[in-house]
């Protein structure tokens, strides 16, 4: 397999796990809290701003989703933005990993969100970087 392939695979399948993330905007918040328990992270504050919160994170997650969709569909076209996504991508899976230390998130999910991100942005930027961009 070609390496822009790959990169057109892999861009693929994170952006169809991350647009199924649509789903959560529209959850009543009883399942959310179901969920948070289930986690045994405690009753899910029924504040706005957590509902807010998830929500909008959850839009993020899908629309972000759906960019990394579009961009691999024409990956030599669009190197330059698939390269900005793999460098902002690490960035934002470092901070995550402080902000689920600092907030004190179970082990799993300081283990299962901010390193996975990292290594998906770093896999996007130095893949994506073995691909000659087209001159002209």
């Amino acid at each position: 397999m070609s390496k822009e392939r790959l990169l057109s695979f892999f861009l693929r399948m994170i952006g169809a796990f991350s647009i199924m993330a649509i789903f959560f905007v529209f959850v009543p918040y009883d399942w959310m809290n179901s969920i948070h328990q289930a986690l045994d992270m405690g009753v899910l504050p029924p504040a706005p701003v957590v509902g807010y919160l998830a929500r909008s994170t959850s839009a993020f997650y899908a629309l972000l989703g759906g960019l990394m969709w579009l961009l691999s569909f024409d990956i030599k076209r669009n190197l330059h933005i698939v390269r900005y996504i793999g460098m902002v991508l690490t960035i934002f899976g470092i901070l995550i990993f402080g902000v689920d230390w600092i907030e004190g998130m179970p082990l799993f999910w300081r283990i299962g969100e901010g390193p996975i991100v990292v290594f998906f942005g770093l896999f996007i930027f130095f893949l994506s970087g073995k691909i000659d961009h087209p001159r002209g």
